[in-house]
């Protein structure tokens, strides 16, 4: 069997659907500073406002975040007739321009602010979708830190309209529409499991966590529960955020896993909300399956993985009573990363972060990263060698016991020097590489066996390195949704 593409879209919301907190047209506000503000605040640094305009419009139109009690803002402005995009922000009694943009379209009708960490970025809709006009981080964090709690709780979503000194504007603002920021693509598929490994479906809907891209790098991205109807392949819905609690601060924390173990869930994530070369590491902690839904704000520590160097993309799983925790190593983080996959096993009848042993890592690759532990059907895997036996002679773990037939544990992890998957026994011996299509940037290869209705199904769900906006953005906007299906050689 190989996998063959079947569906390929881009999961886009600047509002993410499943936390809307302002959607009226338009809403009633207090009026500070000639703002509206509702009467919501973000529960995290990552928010938008859309605005829908009339297409005379000509008003000079401000929306983003604001405190009613002394005036401070973060503002995306935008002026129709001058053709003008700005971002602007007051802390401290004094306004400051971060960003302008002067050659935007007029007769927009839409304008929209996104807050992704501490980068803020300004979007039009000129008839083509939203587009990025402008963006600023570095003039933004060094005068405020909107991932801290306190700072954070002070701000309302807000909008408003001016039409300048002796100018009666036409009325803009025809809707208002603000939220938790949704995502301009997806990465990092990791299907969400119970401990043996069995893929997480209620009502036919398989769950999942993707990181979300923001409008930026690393830290601009958070991660997000989404659920994929198993009927419609092209129906991919957010459900829920999950954000991390550190040192006073929300931060989004992605790349990682849910695992439900009876009624717990146990949660491991990449560090990548507050990156910095030399320290990203993987986090965990132990919580209930509320946080497949709705919002969650996690307090986590980090998990002691066998390796000296810096650790990303977990992936667990309990096999014959032992945890496998894969992962990747990176002894460096500058210039052109350094990075390989790498496995360690708990003791038997341990806990998924007791006294974990390396098993090994493949060190010989420095592009290699997005490791999954997954149980492979016969077949998908073009095999280079044949998988070796313990020195005690006893078989591989992972390929005994009932309802093992016709497949086997292994661990998929993505290598971009080769454009390839590379497979692994749980003894962290290559054993082939997975038949299936290699994308743009290092797509994580996430396999799930599915009910269908001629029976399982084996899909590859993945991503490309499509970028939205890169021009303006930069790097890290990338994120396609792919989904492969086995099929007959």
């Amino acid at each position: 069997m190989r996998f063959i593409e079947t569906h390929r879209y881009r999961p886009f919301e600047l509002v993410a659907s499943c936390s809307v907190d302002v959607d009226i047209e338009p809403p009633p506000g207090v009026t500070y500073g000639g703002l509206q503000l509702a009467d919501a605040s973000p529960e995290a640094p990552f928010a938008a406002v859309e605005l829908r305009l009339s297409p005379d419009a000509s008003g000079v139109v401000r929306a983003g975040l604001a405190a009613a009690s002394d005036g401070d803002f973060l503002l995306a402005t935008y002026d129709p007739r001058a053709g003008r995009v700005t971002i602007d922000q007051r802390t401290g009694g004094r306004t400051r321009t971060a960003a302008i943009s002067s050659s935007v379209p007029r007769g927009a009708t839409g304008f929209a602010f996104v807050l992704c960490e501490n980068q803020a970025a300004a979007l039009l809709d000129a008839g083509d979708g939203w587009q990025p006009m402008a963006t600023a981080r570095r003039n933004i964090a060094v005068f405020a830190d909107y991932r801290n709690c306190v700072a954070l709780s002070r701000l309302h979503y807000a909008y408003g309209v001016d039409g300048g000194a002796g100018d009666q504007p036409v009325s803009a603002v025809t809707a208002v529409r603000a939220g938790l920021f949704g995502r301009v693509g997806v990465r990092d598929p990791h299907v969400v499991q119970l401990a043996d490994g069995s893929p997480y479906i209620r009502d036919g809907k398989l769950y999942l966590t993707l990181t979300c891209a923001g409008l930026g790098f690393f830290q601009q991205a958070h991660w997000g529960v989404f659920t994929l109807d198993l009927t419609d392949l092209s129906r991919l819905e957010q459900v829920g955020h999950i954000f991390s609690s550190r040192d006073g601060n929300v931060l989004g924390d992605h790349a990682g896993q849910i695992v439900i173990d009876d009624e717990t869930a146990i949660v491991a994530m990449s560090s990548w909300g507050d990156f910095a070369p030399g320290e990203i590491h993987v986090r965990c902690t132990t919580t209930n399956r509320e946080l497949l839904s709705g919002v969650s704000v996690l307090d986590t520590k980090p998990l002691r993985l066998p390796t000296k160097f810096g650790a990303w993309d977990p992936a667990l799983t309990r096999i014959d009573e032992r945890w496998y925790v894969g992962f990747v190593a990176s002894p460096s983080q500058t210039d052109r990363f350094d990075f390989h996959p790498a496995l360690a096993v708990g003791p038997p009848g341990g806990s998924y972060e007791e006294d974990l042993a390396l098993v090994g890592a493949d060190d010989a690759l420095h592009q290699c990263e997005g490791p999954i532990l997954a149980r492979l059907p016969d077949g998908v895997v073009a095999s280079d060698v044949e998988a070796a036996t313990s020195e005690s002679g006893t078989s591989e773990p992972g390929t005994s016991g009932p309802g093992t037939s016709g497949s086997s544990w292994r661990l998929v992890a993505s290598d971009a020097d080769a454009s390839e998957y590379p497979v692994y026994d749980l003894q962290m011996l290559r054993v082939g590489t997975l038949q299936a299509p290699y994308g743009t940037n290092i797509p994580h290869p996430q396999v799930v066996t599915v009910p269908g209705s001629d029976g399982p199904r084996h899909l590859l769900i993945t991503f490309d390195g499509t970028a939205y906006g890169e021009s303006v953005l930069g790097y890290g906007t990338h994120g396609e949704l792919v989904i492969c299906q086995a099929q007959p050689s």
